[in-house]
């Protein structure tokens, strides 16, 4: 290019900010009425809280919310940490022209599928679900066949 040395074309694109697909900012603030509908929506989110007493920290994941995580020193701060980066993934989900899932509170559970098991897969199941903290085997079988089904 005349009258420019690859040099500065090289200076300017290290100073370039990291973009999302749309090219928008990454550390851009979300326009205030999506983040106050973001917000509302994740504070109807279910999570699962997991602490680990070897260091000591507590660990929460969303339900309904696959992609956030959070987690804290306090349960306090664990479940405040855990509200905003469901926040924040219904935010980019809204942002993005995309339809958030329903909270599971909302939708009526009227269907059961049964399931045998031998009491030796009972026990494990009902380990796996303390282990990951949750308070009952139904939710745990729910959440994971929901993980794989996708």
């Amino acid at each position: 290019m005349p009258g420019k040395s690859k040099k500065s074309s090289k200076k300017k694109a290290a100073k370039a900010e990291p973009t999302n697909r749309d090219g928008l900012p990454l550390d851009r603030p979300f326009a205030p009425k999506v983040w106050k509908q973001a917000e509302a929506l994740a504070a109807k989110y279910q999570f699962v809280v997991k602490y680990e007493p070897e260091e000591p920290y507590f660990y929460a994941f969303g339900v309904e919310a696959r992609g956030a995580m959070g987690g804290g020193e306090t349960i306090e701060a664990c479940h405040e940490d855990i509200r905003r980066s469901m926040a924040l993934w219904v935010a980019s989900m809204l942002e993005h022209g995309e339809s958030p899932p329903q909270p599971a509170s909302d939708e009526k559970r009227t269907s059961q599928v049964n399931v045998r098991l031998t009491e030796s897969e009972k026990f494990r199941i009902e380990e796996a679900a303390r282990q990951a903290g949750f308070r009952g085997v139904s939710d745990f079988v729910r959440t994971a066949a929901l993980d794989r089904a996708g």
